[in-house]
């Protein structure tokens, strides 16, 4: 399923963003090269949970609509269900 890959992903993400705070510690201030490539790992990871988070938040949207056209269904289909036994008492 889509949503359980997601999830993996996103946990990746989290746990690739969580080494690279704590090698961040261990980064000296005046080593530039160093620091830069942190700084570029770390900005690609948050692109990658920025990304991660678009596509669940289309995924929720697409969610809300099948449950809002689901409510409308069977909102419908009660209505039609009162009038046929109204109908029968006739």
């Amino acid at each position: 399923m889509r949503v359980e890959s997601t999830n993996a992903e996103g946990e990746a993400l989290l746990r690739r963003l969580q080494r690279l705070l704590a090698r961040a510690g261990g980064v000296k201030p005046v080593d530039r090269r160093q620091t830069l490539a942190l700084l570029d790992d770390i900005e690609t990871a948050r692109r990658g949970l920025l990304r991660e988070r678009e596509q669940i938040q289309e995924e929720m949207g697409r969610t809300r609509a099948r449950e809002i056209a689901i409510v409308a269904y069977l909102r419908g289909s009660r209505a039609l269900c009162g009038r046929r036994r109204n109908s029968q008492r006739d």
